[in-house]
């Protein structure tokens, strides 16, 4: 087990981040800076799991002070978690399990290529190195090699953890899994496609694309639906309230596509929100049981709107000068995490 580094907000790699003028979040909240980008961040439990670009994992839980873990010799490029341990995959090529209690396990060493992807879903991990996909259930030492044409973009399972998708050069390949054998079928579209998710409903699956796009599939027929026109490349994600709403980043304004019906999003203008002085947004996240979404944008300002036109929104937090990289929700939807490119966090009641 590697050394705790807990409550190490007073030694030289962090330091309390002051602003002249903050909201009530930043006042009620832990705001720090770690020196280091922050990758990454998924919920875990009642709290937040972060990804930091020196390897280093940080979980922060409702009435603590963080949890600081050295992991990885390198970046931490993706995360998974689950209600009793957390996967990180990074640039010195380990994927590694560590447990809440802060056990560090090493899954497989894959001799520092790159782990780009990871994803889990009940018994299930994946990940990507390269061209490959990893994929062990609990009973195996050993994962099942799932090769693709290109390197690997996104991965993500479907909700019941039967169906996994991954995201290469040319479209998605979605395995499902039949009778204990993985059984692939093609979702093609021409272009590099990255981040990747199945709907909440199942019905439909979405990419992020190199080529500044979003494009998406009706699952039962394979029927395209291209999303373009962003300004600038779709870097975040999000399924959003019970219509769905996908809402991206990529422009000023958080943009969120309707995906009810049998259609989605095709012939209906998106709903538009948080344009905030011009400033591209380059993350969002949904509010747990509300139709809201945070958005993150390229100065480090946050803001929270309801899925509404005629919402301006509510700035949660204000500008660091760095884009935000990292926006989480805990499960329960009391607090949130924010990190940005410099190191800047933000860990807050989302409630007086």
């Amino acid at each position: 087990m590697q050394e705790s580094l807990t409550n190490s907000f007073n030694d030289s790699n962090s330091d309390q981040l002051v602003r002249e003028k903050q909201t009530e979040l930043e006042r009620r909240g832990i705001n720090h800076c770690f020196h280091a980008p922050v990758t990454c961040a998924t919920a875990i439990n009642e709290g937040v799991v972060a990804g930091f670009g020196d390897g280093t994992i940080g979980i922060f839980r409702p009435g603590l002070f963080p949890e600081i873990k050295k992991a990885h010799k390198g970046a931490i490029l993706c995360i998974a978690a689950d209600d009793d341990f957390i996967l990180t995959g990074g640039d010195d090529g380990l994927l590694l399990k560590t447990s809440t209690d802060g056990y560090i396990e090493e899954i497989k060493n894959f001799n520092k290529k790159w782990i780009d992807c990871v994803a889990h879903k009940e018994d299930l991990i994946a990940c990507s190195s390269g061209k490959n996909v990893y994929v062990w259930n609990s009973d195996q030492k050993e994962p099942e090699v799932l090769v693709h044409r290109s390197t690997i973009g996104g991965l993500s399972f479907d909700k019941t953890s039967k169906r996994l998708a991954v995201a290469h050069y040319g479209g998605v390949t979605v395995w499902e899994l039949i009778k204990r054998k993985w059984k692939s079928s093609v979702f093609a579209w021409k272009g590099s496609h990255g981040a990747v998710s199945f709907s909440p409903n199942g019905k439909y699956l979405v990419t992020a694309m190199q080529e500044n796009a979003v494009h998406g599939w009706r699952i039962r027929d394979k029927t395209n639906m291209a999303m373009a026109g962003y300004p600038s490349k779709v870097k975040s994600f999000a399924w959003v309230g019970e219509t769905p709403f996908l809402v991206t980043s990529g422009a000023d304004e958080a943009i969120c596509w309707p995906f009810d019906g049998k259609c989605g999003p095709m012939e209906r203008s998106p709903v538009c929100l948080g344009k905030y002085n011009n400033i591209m947004v380059t993350q969002v996240h949904s509010l747990p049981r509300e139709n809201a979404v945070f958005a993150g944008y390229r100065d480090g300002s946050v803001l929270l709107a309801e899925i509404n036109e005629n919402n301006s929104g509510i700035l949660i937090r204000g500008s660091t000068g760095a884009q935000v990289t990292a926006l989480s929700v805990s499960s329960t939807g009391s607090h949130i995490f924010i990190g940005d490119d410099d190191g800047n966090i933000l860990w807050s009641p989302l409630w007086a």
